[in-house]
């Protein structure tokens, strides 16, 4: 079981991605966490991605396809794997369908969390996290037991700037722009589906199941 999850920022697609993995004894494959495994083991694309990340330059996407396609040949990933947040454009779609044409891999399915762009601003606005630990909560999902301070360790809690709702809008416009013709390119290759992920936590993973079963 091969599976892409898209979505815009807000969307749950790391919860969900978590989720699934659990149920279904996979890995969840997010390109942060993989470059930073590359650099840290000190592989050949690991090195090449440092140079980039150094600098603050975003690292190519040959790079990111070579580790992704280095990943995804591990043995965890036999039995299928979740791609969390990746691709993000057109151009990374192509490249990971030849990449992992050439390894006898294919995805099975892409599932599309969407959200309406004013319940995302909601949801993101609310967010809060630990300034000691990293703890997330939300004023309205998770509140903390005392405002402003993290149930863990005490820490004081605060807005993270890109939680910003001008911040949050430009985001979705970026997502929006890329996101149409990623949407076409899987849904004219049959494995595309969407789901409403504005509802209720349980709901949204029924139909993710129903997807997944079909």
């Amino acid at each position: 079981m091969k599976i892409i999850l898209l979505g815009p920022p807000g969307a749950g697609k790391g919860t969900q991605a978590k989720w699934l993995a659990d149920k279904f004894t996979i890995p969840q494959i997010s390109t942060g966490d993989i470059l930073r495994t590359a650099v840290s083991n000190n592989t050949q694309l690991g090195r090449e991605a440092k140079k980039f990340m150094d600098v603050g330059d975003l690292v190519p996407d040959i790079v990111v396809i070579g580790i992704i396609k280095d990943r995804l040949q591990l043995n965890d990933c036999k039995k299928g794997y979740i791609l969390d947040g990746f691709p993000r454009t057109l151009a990374q779609a192509e490249a990971l369908t030849e990449a992992l044409a050439s390894i006898g891999d294919d995805i099975n399915f892409v599932i599309n969390l969407k959200v309406e762009a004013s319940k995302l601003v909601r949801r993101l606005t609310m967010r809060r996290v630990c300034k000691s630990c990293g703890q997330m909560f939300h004023l309205e999902y998770s509140p903390a037991k005392v405002d402003g301070i993290c149930d863990q360790c005490g820490g004081e809690l605060y807005q993270r700037d890109d939680d910003s709702e001008n911040v949050i809008l430009k985001r979705l416009d970026v997502h929006n722009q890329q996101s149409k013709v990623l949407e076409e390119y899987y849904y004219k290759n049959g494995c595309y589906k969407v789901v409403d992920a504005s509802l209720p936590i349980d709901q949204v993973q029924s139909f993710m199941i129903a997807i997944l079963s079909d």
